[in-house]
């Protein structure tokens, strides 16, 4: 399977989500520390502001490794 740049950002951003509140929620099993919500916080501000930017350091890093774009339909 062949995942582009923008299936990846999704992915990590979803799975940094999920971790991150599976470890700052009290009511998870998971729970260590509330701290880990500011995680949370930093992905949504990022994926807020590269809408408005198109700027995301994780696309730049992922095409760097070789990760294709997505291809336009015709």
């Amino acid at each position: 399977m062949n995942l582009t740049v923008n299936q990846f950002v999704r992915i990590f951003a979803g799975a940094f989500v999920l971790i991150s509140l599976a470890l700052g929620a009290e009511a998870s099993p998971l729970f260590v520390n509330a701290n880990f919500l500011w995680f949370t916080a930093f992905v949504g501000a990022n994926l807020f502001q590269s809408g408005f930017t198109g700027i995301c350091p994780l696309e730049t890093i992922l095409r760097k490794f070789g990760v294709r774009d997505a291809v336009a339909c015709r």
